[in-house]
């Protein structure tokens, strides 16, 4: 399976347009000196930073996959259940971390 990045960056409306429209609204008016402050949480600060690191190139080591897939072909791979799971356990960890 192969993941590609979208070309398309996600679009951004300026926060200015929605001041007047919001007094408007509200039935009372928006001073000059008056700012809206946005926060889009770290969930949206998350997809940014990994968008970012996908634009530099594909992670992918090609010559690893196929060896890969000979060992697993000629039966020689070999899949080490404790590190697997260890690992699932360290990432389900850090998960919960973050979450917290």
């Amino acid at each position: 399976m192969k993941i590609e990045k979208n070309s398309n960056p996600l679009p951004t409306a300026p926060l200015n347009d929605n001041k007047a429209s919001v007094a408007q609204k509200s039935g009372s008016r928006a001073s000059p000196q008056e700012s809206t402050s946005v926060s889009l949480g770290s969930t949206a600060s998350q997809l940014r930073s990994m968008e970012e690191g996908l634009s530099g190139g594909s992670s992918i080591n090609a010559a690893k996959v196929a060896e890969i897939k000979q060992a697993i072909s000629e039966g020689r791979f070999k899949v080490n259940s404790e590190v697997v799971a260890d690992r699932l356990i360290n990432t389900v960890r850090e998960l919960i971390r973050e979450g917290s």
